[in-house]
This record gives C-alpha cells, structure tokens and sequence, in this order.
C-alpha cells in the first residue's frame, strides 16, 4: 500500500460525485439512505472501505489515519426508533470527532454488474450470469465459466467453504449433477422461490430461515447458506479500489470478522 504522502486527494463533493455516478442510488428505493450518511471534512486523501460501520470497523479506520469509510451496511435504516443514544451515540461520536465521513451504499452495491457483491461473488466462485431475478434484478442465475457442472452438493459446498473459509450450511435438493446455479448476497433467502421458478438446481445466499429447508427438499433445489458477512465482503472492497484508482487516493480494505 502506497503512504498518503503521495496521494493529494480530492473534495468531498467529487469523491461523493464518483460514487453516486456509477452506482447510481437513484434507481433504488431502499431500506436506508445511500450515499454520504456522515460528513467529515471537506478533503479526502485514504479511503477505507469496510461491510459494516460497526464500532471495530470506526476505530480501526481512526487507526489507519481514514478521512472517509464506505461501507455495504451504514448506520441509518428504516424503523429505527431516531434517538442517538446507546451504541448510535458512540459511532456517531467517534466518527465526528475525527471529522471521518461515512459513505454507505446498500442495494446499489449488491446490483452494480462488476463491483457489487453478486458480481464479486460470481467472480471469486467462478460463475457466468446469464441471467437475473428478482427485485431491481437483484437475483443472478447462470453456471460455471468453463460451462461444465459440479458433480454433486457437496462438491459445491466444498467450493464455497474454501473461497468464503467458511462452511456453509447445506440442505439438499435433488441428487445428481449441479449446473444451474442461482445466487444473491446477504439475507436474501426470500427469494428462494423465484430462485426455483428461474430454474436453479441450487441457490447461493448468505442466510436461511426456517420455510426454506421445506421447500429445498419438496422442490429438489440444493439451498446453501453461506454467511451474510461472508458473502458480501467483496464489494465494497472492489468499489473502494476502483473509486480511488480514478481519483488517486489511497485505499485499504479492513476486514472485521463476523460469524452470521
């Protein structure tokens, strides 16, 4: 990584611009805001990019001298009660202390065809989308990129554990070979049932909740659980790289763990 010295930085409104033009949040009627949620100062030279604005992630940021954090999960979502009391008080007040902006963007990062999380999953599991489901297409179905099948559920699930380096929790459809694959990041086990009506023999999430394992046995389609953390700890990375290439600032990704 390349010390900030040799970076010199840009205006918060561009750095907000840059984002804003390729993810376009505009098109996405969200759970939470997109975009800047917390103002810091007005020029930016590091940039960490983080899944979650968790406290961990905040302080590890103020460590590595960050004068923005962009994130997958902001601070900010719908049904929250409005109070900045508890742990909202304490996020908030380190972020301002140490005049960081927070940027966060969620659907739009999932969707975005080459650095969202579906597209950042596909391209680590080494899958082809050749087509999408759900809302705003969120969903992705396709195959393997060398067009071949995998031989069975469990050579899928061996895939997935070595790339995620964690197992993910399997239930099984049908027996026999996997080629079409349906996939979305995070909590997305709703959509299991469109998933099936797309054609999947198998899905790809981050969690399951308790209809799902029904309906994976009746309808013979092979359900993976994978993590929500770990299944979408690749887009905001890959954006924060992209981003600060164009705009020359200096990046790091930092990783907190999470077990859900």
């Amino acid at each position: 990584m390349t010390s900030s010295s040799s970076h010199s930085g840009v205006e918060r409104a561009r750095l907000t611009a840059a984002f804003d033009a390729l993810l376009q949040p505009e098109r996405f009627h969200d759970y939470g805001p997109n975009g800047l949620q917390v103002e810091g100062q007005a020029r930016i030279v590091k940039l960490v990019s983080g899944v979650t604005a968790c406290g961990a992630l905040i302080d590890a940021a103020i460590a590595a001298g960050a004068h923005a954090i962009l994130v997958h999960h902001g601070l900010f979502w719908r049904g929250q009660s409005g109070t900045i009391t508890s742990w909202m008080k304490q996020r908030l007040a380190r972020l301002l202390a140490h005049d960081i902006n927070l940027y966060a963007y969620h659907l739009p990062l999932d969707a975005h065809p080459q650095v969202g999380n579906n597209a950042q999953l596909a391209r680590r599991l080494g899958l082809t989308v050749d087509g999408n489901f759900g809302e705003y297409d969120l969903g992705c179905i396709g195959g393997r990129d060398d067009g071949g099948a995998f031989a069975n559920a469990d050579d899928l699930a061996q895939l997935l554990g070595q790339t995620l380096g964690r197992a993910p929790l399997v239930v099984r459809g049908a027996p026999g070979p996997i080629g079409r694959i349906a996939w979305c990041s995070g909590g997305a086990q709703d959509w299991f049932e469109a998933a099936i009506g797309a054609g999947a023999q198998a899905f790809i999430t981050g969690e399951i909740s308790e209809p799902q394992a029904h309906l994976a046995r009746e309808c013979g389609v092979t359900f993976y659980a994978c993590g929500h953390h770990a299944t979408e700890r690749y887009g905001a990375p890959a954006l924060g790289a992209q981003i600060a290439s164009e705009l020359g600032l200096e990046h790091q990704f930092i990783d907190i763990e999470n077990p859900a």
